[in-house]
């Protein structure tokens, strides 16, 4: 468990080969429902990679638990060594090796946020490449909702062309822990982007996770003059 109802699930297929995907994209895991009918629900890979795919390698997932949820009671019910069907990866939530931005915003709320952590061994070779700058606005309730924020925070400790900027719209980090530090900002990951200065000359935006965000994020974006093909979105839906 990374969150109060949120677990981190790793896998490995069992043919033995390695997943060949790109950060950002999802895979959709299939089951049957307790009426015999066949449910699909997609979930982005949280993945890193920073060398080439290996035989044996794990498939990682994040996983929301939704009360009474088809997909939740199957994964509360898989043993240690269960198996589960799925198909992909899909998806073009990624960054494009065409890209010549100067800086990436990257927001997003609950497990939105996970194919921002498989990017990280790619904006990794970005930051270094030529010198593109990253600003991760995550957007959580509490504290305790900030899916892989100790990681996020130790990559921009690490990369000063990282920016890690945490929105808790409830509850504030208690003085002394890890994530009371000076980049926290209290209330929603949109309220944030007027200090951020969006600028249409040099940025690229990727927006992920709540859909009413996502439309808030979007327009705030396009009114700081940003061109609709430099907002990239995918919006995460909760099910049953």
């Amino acid at each position: 468990m990374i969150a109060p109802t949120v677990a981190h699930l790793a896998f490995v297929r069992d043919d033995g080969q390695p997943l060949d995907y790109i950060p950002g994209q999802f895979i959709q895991v299939h089951f049957a429902l307790a009426d015999g009918a066949l449910a699909r629900r997609s979930y982005s890979l949280a993945t890193q990679h920073d060398h080439a795919r290996a035989p044996g390698e794990s498939v990682e997932i994040a996983v929301s638990y939704v009360p009474g949820g088809a997909a939740t009671a199957l994964f509360e019910g898989m043993p240690l060594g269960g198996s589960v069907d799925a198909s992909g990866p899909f998806g073009r939530f990624c960054l494009l090796p065409n890209d010549a931005n100067r800086r990436y915003l990257l927001i997003g709320t609950g497990t939105g946020i996970t194919p921002y952590r498989a990017m990280l061994p790619l904006l990794d070779r970005l930051i270094a490449a030529r010198g593109v700058e990253v600003v991760l606005l995550q957007g959580a309730r509490t504290p305790a909702e900030l899916l892989y924020g100790d990681e996020f925070r130790a990559f921009a400790n690490a990369h000063p062309g990282f920016r890690y900027l945490p929105c808790l719209s409830r509850e504030l980090p208690a003085a002394g822990s890890p994530h009371a530090h000076a980049e926290v900002r209290h209330g929603y990951v949109q309220d944030a982007l007027a200090e951020l200065a969006p600028d249409a000359e040099g940025d690229i935006a990727y927006l992920c996770g709540n859909p009413d965000m996502v439309d808030a994020c979007f327009e705030a974006l396009k009114g700081a003059g940003l061109p609709v093909p430099q907002v990239r979105r995918e919006k995460y839906v909760s099910n049953k």
